[in-house]
């Protein structure tokens, strides 16, 4: 089972930027696709962007443009850049790693955009 470490979140205001940070006990790293979900109040968990362990993403079209995902498999960690970010976009953030089709979930870190 993977161990992921959420960081990074806090409150910000609208047009600010933030940048989240997850760590991962995965001695396979690497092979694994990774991603950030979030969770607003009274709304269903959903996927914010993905990247495959070839480098490939995928952003949803609400965050296009503004968020940046990344990972440096040496530090076992993947990266996501917010910026532009806007008070819809407040929510708890969470890393996930998939492989084989077994997720794996942090706890979260909670983003808060002010207006």
């Amino acid at each position: 089972q993977v161990q992921l470490v959420e960081s990074g979140g806090g409150l910000v205001q609208a047009g600010g930027s933030l940048r989240l940070s997850c760590a991962a006990s995965a001695s396979i790293f690497s092979t694994y696709a990774m991603g950030w979900y979030r969770q607003a109040p009274g709304k269903q968990r959903e996927l914010v962007v993905s990247i495959t362990s070839g480098g490939s993403t995928n952003y949803a079209d609400s965050v296009k443009g503004r968020f940046t995902i990344s990972r440096v498999n040496a530090k076992k960690t993947v990266y996501l850049q917010m910026n532009s970010l806007k008070p819809e976009d407040t929510a708890v953030y969470y890393c996930a790693a998939s492989h084989g089709g077994v997720y794996n979930w942090g706890k979260g870190t909670l983003v808060t955009v002010s207006s």
